[in-house]
């Protein structure tokens, strides 16, 4: 199936006001490094793209990491290694993900199928390739034969986390007709936001390990993304399908799961409650971080929240929320709002207000750097 992993015909890159047509591409495809395991730290979005395309086609691997990681050993891949990418997540501890060409070519009709994205779209790149949210949108981008541009303005399309969403949905490029939004749940007003403004907003979940689980055309629920079989076990999401990564501990019939929470509603919607190692014991009582961040989050005046257990000699761990605030808003006025939607152990007990919150590489809230933090500062 990596025959299929190609440029679409009329494929091109803008970037920095240039633009490199499928023919260049192609030739800068043909002529990058093949032959062994290549660590593509330090590279322009335009040769690591081509990087990713020469070794998909000719079966070697390469290495997309962050500018500060330790690169892993890539001596002893498994057979059919592609992909080989080291992400921190939110927790902070970092997982090394090998992945086959043949597992993300498996899903690029599906999701062409349920984006409506074709040749004819400009697709806006959001942040760096070495998260597999944006290296995905932009492989899928150049096979499709679409553009994909870093200026906004040309933009028909876009990946995204939610808070760039937040900010592309404040004040819309004329042509954007599509955004797919990953890497954290959606609170609901983007969703609004978007129905407002006639953009067609999608919405998928998934994970390095997993690839695509679940995925939605808002407002309606996540279901299986097309060629995925869920089951819940104990109330812990396992998937199986195409798409998984190599080495992913399966069970005998081939599902894997990365301890995310889930439930099902009477249609078979998805609604997905966080990883189980966010959960928050405080007083005997287990709270889950995501759900009580999505309450908060929609608040108004809210930009981003982060909820942690800080350490307590008497609750176990204290749930706090960590709020980076909007312009004039006010920490006191969405404490009061918070008590009305929020009770018992699932309503904050201490509240704390930053500037800016501080994010993985793939726009996620990093809740580990939060939580180290705030412990920090409770020890001085």
């Amino acid at each position: 199936m990596a025959d299929r992993f190609q440029l679409g015909p009329t494929a091109a890159v803008t970037i920095g006001g240039r633009t490199i047509a499928h023919a260049e591409l192609q030739s800068l495809i043909d002529g990058a490094p093949t032959g062994r395991p290549r660590d593509l730290i330090g590279l322009g979005v335009i040769d690591t793209l081509a990087a990713v395309f020469a070794a998909a086609t000719s079966g070697h691997a390469v290495l997309l990491r962050p500018p500060e990681s330790v690169a892993p050993r890539l001596a002893g891949l498994p057979p059919g290694a592609f992909l080989v990418v080291e992400t921190s997540g939110t927790t902070g501890r970092p997982r090394v993900v090998v992945r086959s060409a043949d597992s993300w070519a498996a899903s690029f009709r599906a999701f062409a199928a349920l984006t409506g994205l074709s040749s004819d779209d400009v697709v806006l790149l959001t942040g760096p390739l070495h998260s597999t949210l944006h290296l995905f949108a932009a492989v899928h981008t150049l096979w499709l034969g679409a553009r994909l541009t870093d200026d906004r303005a040309a933009a028909t399309a876009a990946h995204a986390v939610p808070t760039v969403v937040a900010d592309l949905l404040a004040v819309p490029p004329t042509g954007l007709r599509t955004v797919v939004a990953a890497g954290a749940a959606l609170p609901a007003a983007l969703a609004t936001r978007a129905a407002e403004l006639g953009v067609k907003l999608l919405e998928y979940y998934g994970a390095a390990e997993l690839s695509f689980v679940a995925a939605r055309v808002a407002p309606e629920p996540l279901k299986p993304f097309p060629g995925v079989e869920i089951r819940l076990v104990r109330g812990e999401l396992w998937a199986r399908s195409p798409y998984l990564a190599i080495g992913l501990d399966r069970t005998a019939d081939g599902f894997a799961s990365v301890g995310d929470l889930a439930s099902l509603d009477g249609t078979g919607g998805l609604t997905i409650r966080g990883r189980g190692g966010s959960a928050v014991t405080t007083g005997g009582h287990t709270v889950i971080a995501e759900d009580v961040e999505a309450v908060i989050e929609a608040l108004p005046g809210v930009r981003a929240v982060a909820v942690v257990g800080a350490p307590h000699p008497r609750l176990g761990e204290l749930l706090t929320a960590v709020v980076e605030l909007g312009e004039d808003a006010d920490l006191a006025v969405i404490r009061r709002a918070a008590r009305k939607l929020l009770a018992g152990p699932a309503l904050p007990r201490r509240w704390v207000s930053v500037p800016t919150l501080p994010t993985t590489a793939g726009g996620k809230i990093a809740r580990a750097q939060v939580l180290a933090r705030l412990v920090d500062e409770l020890r001085r």
